[in-house]
């Protein structure tokens, strides 16, 4: 292990499992102090179609693997979708660490539906979660950020942010993800625009999404059977390398798991760091919209 993150304190949002928890394990593995966070330390009902399930996965146990792994980490509990936790979050990050060098805005919990059936609530928690989260963290953590010279902030993205190949497949037809897709679309356009705001700061502000579907805990519902998916370790890798060069040389990128790394001849190593995982080319059935080298 290279050891990049030596001595830098990451913050992580929806940690608890899935992409998160990837993305947790992996700044710990080169060095970061993670400050793991979920909704609650025990599993929480997450709400989707007006039910609630309780998926499985917490921060004891993100941390746990961390620290077998011989990482640092910690955990806060913060519900994103209540504004007294969220806008105390990275003051209590800094607190406890003194400092906080990346965040990475990953929490969320997508509720799908045809726009004509959807509910306004439902509209309203996406973009809670997509859009209003990572701007008030963003916002939160620039000022300690610029008072350290240096920061990076990645915010998760998705392939359903970029424009649909034509003629529309079946899928763009019946999954209902348009809202989840909007918020994604326009959450790529803030990347975009908050790095050019902040370059002069030496803050990075990139952007990572799948280029195809992770299938996690809270996303295997909504992605169909035959619908091709990615090992998430691609995905944790290509965060990492938006997290710690200079933001002259690397800031206002959209890049994707499989292309990203592809292009880049980036290797991709396993979450604890130790094993180099072989090349994985972006399938020939991903978006052509997307750019191998970033939006």
């Amino acid at each position: 292990m290279s050891q990049l993150l030596a001595g830098k304190t990451a913050l992580v949002t929806g940690s608890s499992r899935g992409i998160g928890r990837a993305i947790a394990q992996r700044l710990a593995a080169e060095g970061a102090t993670v400050a793991v966070t979920a909704r609650a330390h025990s599993p929480s009902p997450s709400i989707r179609s007006g039910a609630a399930n309780a998926l499985p996965g917490t921060i004891e146990e993100t941390i746990s693997l961390i620290r077998d792994s011989g990482g640092d980490a910690f955990g806060l509990a913060a519900d994103l979708e209540e504004p007294s936790a969220r806008d105390s979050l990275i003051d209590a990050v800094v607190e406890r660490t003194g400092c906080i060098d990346i965040l990475v805005n990953n929490a969320g919990f997508a509720d799908y539906g045809l726009v004509e059936d959807m509910s306004l609530e439902t509209f309203d928690r996406t973009v809670e979660h997509y859009l209003r989260a990572p701007f008030m963290l963003t916002k939160a953590a620039v000022p300690q950020m610029r008072r350290q010279g240096a920061g990076w902030i990645v915010n998760i993205g998705s392939v359903t942010g970029v424009a649909p190949v034509r003629p529309y497949r079946d899928y763009n037809k019946t999954a209902g993800d348009v809202i989840y897709a909007s918020c994604k679309a326009a959450l790529h356009r803030f990347t975009q625009g908050v790095a050019a705001e902040l370059l002069d700061a030496n803050i990075a502000v990139n952007c990572v999404g799948p280029s195809t579907a992770v299938r996690t805990p809270g996303a295997a519902s909504l992605i169909p059977a035959e619908f091709p998916t990615e090992p998430v370790e691609y995905l944790a890798e290509t965060v990492l390398a938006m997290c710690h060069l200079p933001a002259e040389q690397r800031t206002g990128l959209v890049a994707f798991s499989l292309h990203y790394p592809w292009a880049q001849q980036l290797p991709v190593h396993s979450l604890d760091g130790l094993t180099v995982l072989p090349p994985l080319a972006p399938p020939v059935t991903a978006n052509p919209n997307i750019l191998a080298a970033g939006l």
